[in-house]
């Protein structure tokens, strides 16, 4: 089930949204609202979040609600790699938190926290179990980057590879499987935090590993999910029927779905990180699919449930006078 949409992923992140065609974020925030609005429009039971934030900076949440877009949303959520990338240590968790919370008084989702196997598994374990000592209890939600490594045959989504050197493979080993999907260490240990704990997990078009991916976590126990719903792979051939898959595959979560990725021929350059030549394009896309895969339940679906429910157990209470 769709409980959330997030709008983006990373957006002060040049992997993500390119700074050079939008410096003051002002595209962004008219791409957001209007998103925003449109999600709204068709399900306003659907919790609308910012897209995780790359890095944790509390001026680029302050822009957004300079320029309105917190007003439409329901939440924020940050994204933090301390043993990884961030120029923070893991400890300093509680005050990265607190440097939000000083600017919004919307609930804050970690939407993704996660530790490499990049230099030792040992690693990820320890800082898995850091993690949760730092978080469990002080945000709204928090999710798990990842249940997969990344296959080596595939590109990592990042526009810093040549600034990250060696560190860009630390992309690759994510994953509290490994690519050959045996576990590493930090399985079990995850295991013991859900399901405070979530997991994100990215599927490439018509990915192989869905399937297994939610068997695995249904194992783990795992009730929240982040995922991605990209309008880029809605032009691709059979879009829609590798998204039916996927919802499909997830049903049984809280499913939070990110929407992002501009379409090449759609942005004002050829590239997943541009802003939108007609921004109302990508509201379009949410739009269709919250209609999908999140309709609005009509105004009498609460009370059928309820009488439903109320048939039942006169059903039952007859059934057991029955019996006595």
């Amino acid at each position: 089930m769709i409980e959330a949409a997030m709008i983006w992923n990373e957006p002060n992140n040049k992997s993500h949204w390119d700074p050079e065609i939008d410096p003051e974020w002002s595209l962004f925030a008219q791409m957001a609202i209007l998103a925003a609005d449109a999600i709204a429009a068709k399900n306003p039971e659907l919790t609308k979040v910012l897209g995780g934030i790359s890095p944790i900076d509390p001026f680029f949440i302050s822009r957004m609600k300079n320029y309105g877009v917190l007003d439409h949303l329901d939440a924020v959520a940050l994204h933090g790699f301390p043993l990884d990338w961030n120029l923070w240590q893991i400890h300093d968790w509680p005050e990265k938190i607190n440097e939000i919370r000083a600017v919004t008084d919307l609930p804050i989702w970690v939407s993704e926290v996660g530790v490499s196997t990049f230099g030792a598994e040992e690693v990820q374990l320890w800082g898995l179990q850091r993690t949760a000592e730092l978080l469990k209890g002080k945000v709204e939600r928090c999710q798990w980057y990842s249940l997969y490594d990344l296959p080596r045959s595939w590109e990592a989504t990042t526009r810093h590879r040549e600034a990250e050197g060696s560190s860009y493979y630390r992309h690759y080993y994510m994953g509290i499987l490994r690519e050959d999907g045996t576990p590493k260490p930090a399985l079990d240990e995850f295991a013991k935090h859900t399901p405070d704990f979530g997991l994100v997990q990215w599927f490439h078009f018509e990915d192989p590993r869905l399937d297994e991916a939610a068997a695995w976590m249904r194992r783990l126990g795992v009730k929240s999910v982040r995922t991605g719903l990209s309008w880029a792979d809605r032009f691709r051939p059979n879009a829609l029927e590798w998204f039916d898959r996927q919802m499909q595959a997830l049903e049984d979560f809280d499913v939070t779905v990110t929407f992002c990725f501009t379409p090449e021929h759609r942005g004002i350059a050829p590239h997943h990180t541009s802003p939108p030549l007609v921004p109302e394009e990508f509201a379009g896309f949410c739009e269709e699919m919250v209609e999908r895969y999140a309709p609005r339940r009509d105004s009498g679906y609460a009370s059928r449930v309820a009488k439903s429910a109320a048939q039942l157990l006169e059903l039952e209470s007859r059934a057991s006078l029955g019996a006595g």
